[in-house]
């Protein structure tokens, strides 16, 4: 069992290497390069799952020659990524060190128990990064069906998720999935791939950096010793230079330093405590009142939703957001939700007999 603790050190955790194994060259001069520089596991993709055939795909087999080649001459630990039973089999034969399940296959539940039948008995390091799309039930679920195939080294890879909207980053955050899967599993360790978040090198510092204000345990990160040059995923690789310079300049934080009183932070909270109840209490009486509109509504036989009434309310209050200084994109979330549930109320209430 690999103790990751004494692999790393302290926290963060740092896994890096290329997206992909291109060339046997370009692989161990990698590797010699992060291993130099501290880093204690290298990762490359063998297998590349593509969303459209023509692409890339990895270089497969051989490229786990060059992942013992890698082992053998700097030390370090090995991991890629494994999208069925053939590629299990593959990496266990190659003395891959650690595998981890990429966002397309931890969706499917399907694919998910055949590889926990693959790797049943296996004493090996298994990471499940988060499905594409953000259902903490799918992901539990693939987490789930590796612990009753008897894998006791599980770990949790937050990786974004794809989104329809135009974004910022490839992969939308959506830090609270990953928050709520932490919440429900605290006992397994949470790492954040920032370079498909990402998809551009110019965020990798910002999401790292609040990746490890949330207390995640490591970093999952490519590195290339051409990035521009890479066959996959270029614009989101570093340099193992430039690596190492933005991990010089992350601040990792502490949960409860040592030599810090907590009094003040414990007054605060309670402060926060008294107003997340006062917002239930307002909630309560926000939805009584719904209520009492959908006996009018359906008394007078009116529709439920109200459009021009919608937007007027939430203009209204996008606008007391920035004269408050909140963001508007938050208290807008807020209120959708509050009124959703208004709506679900109402709906009740006009279908009752």
């Amino acid at each position: 069992m690999i103790d990751f603790n004494n692999v790393f050190g302290k926290r963060p955790w740092v896994i890096a290497g290329p997206c992909s194994a291109e060339t046997e060259e370009q692989t161990l001069e990698t590797a010699k390069q992060l291993s130099a520089k501290g880093i204690k596991v290298f990762r490359a993709g063998i297998w590349k799952p593509r969303t459209r055939p023509g692409n890339f795909e990895g270089v497969g087999s051989i490229g786990l020659e060059w992942m013992r080649e890698v082992k053998q001459q700097t030390g370090m630990l090995t991991s890629t990524e494994v999208a069925n039973v053939k590629h299990v089999y593959e990496a266990l034969k190659s003395g891959i060190d650690i595998i981890w399940i990429g966002a397309r296959t931890s969706a499917n539940p399907f694919a998910m128990q055949e590889i926990a039948d693959a790797l049943k008995g296996v004493d090996i390091p298994v990471f499940v990064k988060n499905p594409v799309n953000p259902d903490v039930e799918l992901w539990l679920g693939a987490i789930e069906r590796l612990e009753k195939a008897g894998i006791q080294q599980i770990g949790l890879i937050h990786r974004g998720f794809s989104s329809y909207e135009k974004i910022l980053y490839r992969n939308a955050p959506l830090w609270q999935v990953a928050i709520e899967l932490k919440r429900r599993r605290p006992d397994l360790p949470l790492i954040c791939d920032p370079s498909h978040i990402a998809g551009k090198r110019e965020y990798l510092f910002e999401i790292s950096q609040k990746a490890l204000d949330l207390n995640v345990d490591g970093l999952m990160i490519e590195s290339h010793i051409c990035p521009d040059k890479a066959w996959s995923d270029a614009k989101q690789q570093l340099t193992p230079e430039d690596l190492q310079a933005m991990l010089a300049n992350l601040v990792v934080r502490h949960v409860n330093p040592e030599g810090i009183s907590l009094e003040n932070l414990d007054e605060l909270r309670y402060r926060i405590d008294e107003i997340d109840s006062d917002l239930i209490r307002l909630l309560k009486r926000r939805m009584a009142v719904s209520e009492k509109i959908g006996k009018y509504k359906k008394n007078n036989n009116m529709t439920v939703l109200q459009p021009q009434r919608w937007d007027s309310i939430l203009n209204k209050y996008i606008q007391m957001a920035e004269e408050n200084n909140l963001d508007k994109d938050f208290i807008t979330k807020v209120f959708q939700a509050i009124h959703q549930e208004s709506i679900n109320v109402q709906v009740k209430i006009v279908n009752q007999n």
